[in-house]
């Protein structure tokens, strides 16, 4: 089983994915005049990236979030091709995109974790919402390691200028 869902009670971990958390973001800045911007707040749904070590240590007031996208609402809006999801993302071959299988029981459906939106959001506001029943489900220890090797593998890449010459 890749997700469950644990109890409301059960402190925030690495792999919970809660539902209406705020994500604050600027849409437009002068810079002549930034004390002027004006931030706007949607509400995501997120997966928790933070280490459980960290978490459960206590030795963070905020936790790393990366937004979750329904698959078929980025298909209907042209983000991305359908066989796109099902073949090279889905087999962790795109960067930065990670593929979640559909959920029935918990219904949820197939999702892409964007981990190219990432966000911090204080611990007490993810351990409100879980409490308040928010938390729709929990990645199970080896998918969370998949995932976390996929995300580092995403941000620790050596990016070179160019393509090596072939002769």
């Amino acid at each position: 089983m890749i997700l469950a869902l644990p109890p409301p009670e059960d402190p925030v971990d690495q792999g919970d994915i809660v539902d209406g958390c705020p994500i604050l973001s600027l849409p437009a800045f002068d810079m002549d005049n930034l004390a002027s911007s004006k931030a706007r707040c949607a509400l995501n749904r997120v997966l928790v990236m933070t280490q459980t070590c960290d978490l459960a240590t206590k030795n963070v007031d905020r936790a790393i979030v990366a937004v979750l996208h329904d698959a078929q609402s980025l298909v209907d809006q042209r983000m991305l091709k359908a066989a796109d999801i099902k073949g090279p993302i889905r087999a962790g071959r795109v960067w930065g995109w990670y593929f979640l299988q559909r959920n029935s029981e918990l219904g949820l459906p197939v999702m892409i974790v964007d981990l190219r939106q990432l966000h911090t959001v204080r611990l007490d506001l993810l351990t409100a919402l879980c409490v308040r029943g928010q938390r729709r489900a929990r990645l199970q220890p080896l998918y969370r390691e998949h995932l976390a090797k996929h995300f580092a593998d995403t941000y620790s890449r050596i990016g070179l200028p160019e393509p090596y010459p072939t002769d």
